[in-house]
């Protein structure tokens, strides 16, 4: 015999995130923490610096030093909106 489990979940408001994301966030969303590297193969990498210690991690490969920096300019955007979004929902449009 085979039992099916199903569970659903709702929230009444968006779900919590922790101090440790929130801070990683806000290190993200600054353009001092990334710097843009160029491999042997030609390609340049995207890569942004730890909060804990000086290691960079990479993120993102690009043909072009552009593209790269376009990348690490849209991770920067992408970042600093989950950060206003943490201040809660943002009103679009009200009816009268």
């Amino acid at each position: 015999m085979t039992y099916f489990y199903y569970k659903t979940n709702t929230w009444n408001s968006q779900p919590q995130v922790s101090e440790d994301q929130i801070k990683l966030w806000k290190h993200l969303a600054a353009k001092k923490n990334w710097r843009i590297v160029q491999l042997p193969n030609g390609f340049y990498q995207t890569e942004y610096q730890s909060i804990d210690n000086d290691e960079w991690i990479d993120v993102t490969r690009r043909e072009t030093l552009e593209g790269a920096e376009q990348a690490i300019d849209g991770s920067i955007n992408h970042y600093d909106k989950k950060i206003e979004f943490l201040k809660g929902p943002k009103v679009v449009k009200t009816f009268k």
